[in-house]
């Protein structure tokens, strides 16, 4: 039922329904005060929600810093990727994968393999979907991996997980039952690793971070960035947002530490 209810929610605060809501309630209402105000409105949260510098401040405030591979001396046992990086609606032959913009979150990971800055890798991350065919992402990265010379054994599969909730609490038992293993890194986007750092800490786990797919960009002082409205800017907000909410709500749960 959670699994849901986190879709109808995320539909609710996305930022361009938002405006679209204020332009329909402009249409339908037969107050012509109201229909000017939800015009403005509509003005002003398209606005705000296409200002490059505006998101561009939020992302670097939330975001954690990046952390450098040379600056790992010791190894840890398992680097434990999140899942998210994959886009499944765009058939694709049996012999490549299709990633989408979170694709760092695996490719990082390969790189701290390859490099021995991790000894294995977990891939966690099941179905998203709530409509549609069932799809194990994790499952699918297992072939993945092994095209690119990363051998099985080297590998740990958490294919069942929907959310990052889930993420946690399969791989705490998936790490349980190997005790020999202690060093642990978290592997995740930079704006979803505060929420996904909480949750693991929830269910018990001891481990450092490695925060990749930064969204947050150096702030430039110019006008393409402060005046002109940019398309890309609702996503990003509805991408920071949709964290923002979901932390709250796992902490009303219980689900964070």
């Amino acid at each position: 039922m959670f699994f849901v209810l986190s879709k109808v929610l995320f539909f609710l605060i996305q930022p361009i329904n938002w405006v679209i809501g204020c332009l329909i309630g402009a249409v339908w209402t037969k107050r012509p005060v109201r229909r000017k105000r939800l015009v403005w409105a509509a003005l002003l949260l398209a606005l705000f929600f296409s200002n490059h510098f505006l998101v561009n401040l939020a992302y670097r405030a939330y975001e954690p810093a990046p952390v450098a591979i040379g600056s790992i001396e010791r190894p840890y046992d398992v680097g434990i990727v999140l899942g998210g990086y994959s886009y499944t609606h765009i058939d694709t032959p049996q012999d490549r994968h299709h990633f989408n913009g979170a694709a760092s979150r695996l490719t990082q990971a390969v790189e701290l393999y390859k490099t021995g800055k991790i000894k294995q890798i977990l891939v966690s991350g099941g179905s998203g979907n709530l409509l549609g065919p069932e799809f194990s992402e994790a499952q699918e990265i297992v072939r993945f991996l092994a095209r690119v010379g990363v051998p099985h054994e080297s590998i740990l599969v958490d294919g069942k997980s929907r959310n990052t909730r889930e993420n946690a609490l399969f791989t705490a038992e998936l790490l349980a039952a190997r005790p020999q293993q202690t060093r642990y890194l978290l592997i995740t986007s930079a704006f979803h690793l505060p929420r996904a750092a909480a949750c693991y800490r929830a269910v018990g786990l001891s481990f450092d971070t490695f925060p990749v797919h930064h969204v947050g960009e150096r702030v430039r002082f110019v006008p393409g960035s402060i005046l002109i409205p940019d398309r890309l800017g609702f996503q990003r907000w509805e991408i920071l947002i949709k964290e923002w909410v979901g932390y709250a709500v796992y902490r009303l749960r219980g689900w964070t530490a």
